[in-house]
């Protein structure tokens, strides 16, 4: 039996990346996939590309108003909600003493707000579906750090204790909803492509920041879907209480300390 039949999720930054992968998973998988996102002609292609099994709303995920509206379409579509992926994202590089006020807020507006606003509307709706799983993207760099991502690695780290704070709330609740992040390291996105077209001393910015891997590579979309999807469908998702956890790959640590 397909591990989302007749399961409803519904995905921010779902139009590209680890969003798109994990949707087009989703769909295999007997499930039903929101694609939400601020591109709407990805969006919408995506969404034509899946079918009946996919749905398409424009989400800005720094607006409550876009997140209600998200999660109405999804039930008013499919009949419920099961799953929601927080995969929106962006990435600036600076340091605490570069950084200006103005991408301080925008990298934790659209990463930690916009998980926060995720989480927040779509409980209600998943209570109502009789449970279900929250999976967010947050990242290595929420774990340890990094001189040159202070936005980042701040808005990362909010999203993994945002996760467990969720995770207690829902189990101390009883409201059979489970909620786990995910700690990639470099993903090949669209989100990073700008840094592999850098230089960085002799060496390009993909081999730059494939030396940063003990594999030498990145982590590819469709290896960084299968975490998510782990998380959406574990044995017992949406039957058990919720467990502050974190889910990881292969490609997740770093060489340079």
């Amino acid at each position: 039996m397909p591990r989302l039949e007749n399961k409803v999720v519904l995905l921010s930054g779902g139009a590209s990346g680890i969003g798109a992968e994990t949707a087009r998973l989703i769909a295999r998988e007997g499930g039903k996939a929101v694609v939400a996102d601020r591109d709407e002609a990805k969006g919408r292609a995506l969404a034509a590309e899946l079918g009946d099994a996919a749905l398409f709303v424009a989400l800005d995920v720094t607006q409550e108003a876009g997140w209600q509206s998200a999660v109405a379409a999804s039930v008013e579509r499919f009949g419920g909600l099961h799953g929601l992926l927080n995969a929106a994202g962006v990435g600036v590089r600076n340091s605490i003493e570069d950084c200006t006020l103005a991408e301080y807020r925008r990298v934790n507006d659209i990463n930690s707000l916009g998980t926060f606003l995720g989480c927040k509307t779509a409980i209600p709706a998943l209570k109502q579906s009789g449970g279900g799983s929250i999976v967010n993207i947050s990242s290595v760099l929420g774990l340890r750090g990094a001189s040159y991502a202070m936005a980042y690695c701040a808005s990362k780290g909010a999203v993994r204790t945002l996760t467990k704070n969720v995770a207690l709330h829902c189990a101390q609740m009883k409201y059979n909803i489970r909620c786990n992040s995910v700690h990639p390291g470099y993903i090949d996105t669209p989100m990073i492509a700008p840094r592999l077209g850098q230089t960085v001393g002799n060496r390009s910015g993909r081999q730059d920041l494939e030396e940063l891997h003990p594999l030498g590579r990145l982590g590819a979309g469709r290896a960084a879907r299968r975490p998510g999807l782990a998380g959406l469908t574990a044995p017992g998702a949406g039957r058990r209480p919720a467990a502050g956890a974190r889910a990881a790959w292969r490609c997740d640590r770093y060489r340079r300390t």
